[in-house]
């Protein structure tokens, strides 16, 4: 049976952390930033684990990256 390759859009969008978990970063944070107020802009710019639903699917996709 062939080796599972690693997805590679998600690769760069993902990174495991120690403990084997999932961060990933926030959305609407490429442009108009002018337009967000300054609370939003500093909460955007943390990243977040990824949820419970959508965690085994993306451990697929990136199951051979380290």
């Amino acid at each position: 049976m062939p080796k599972q390759k690693t997805h590679r859009a998600s690769a760069k969008r993902f990174k495991r952390t120690g403990n084997g978990g999932l961060k990933r970063f926030r959305a609407y944070t490429s442009h108009r930033m002018h337009g967000k107020t300054v609370k939003q802009r500093r909460q955007l710019r943390k990243g977040r684990m990824v949820s419970a639903g959508d965690f085994k699917r993306i451990r697929r996709m990136v199951a051979n990256m380290r």
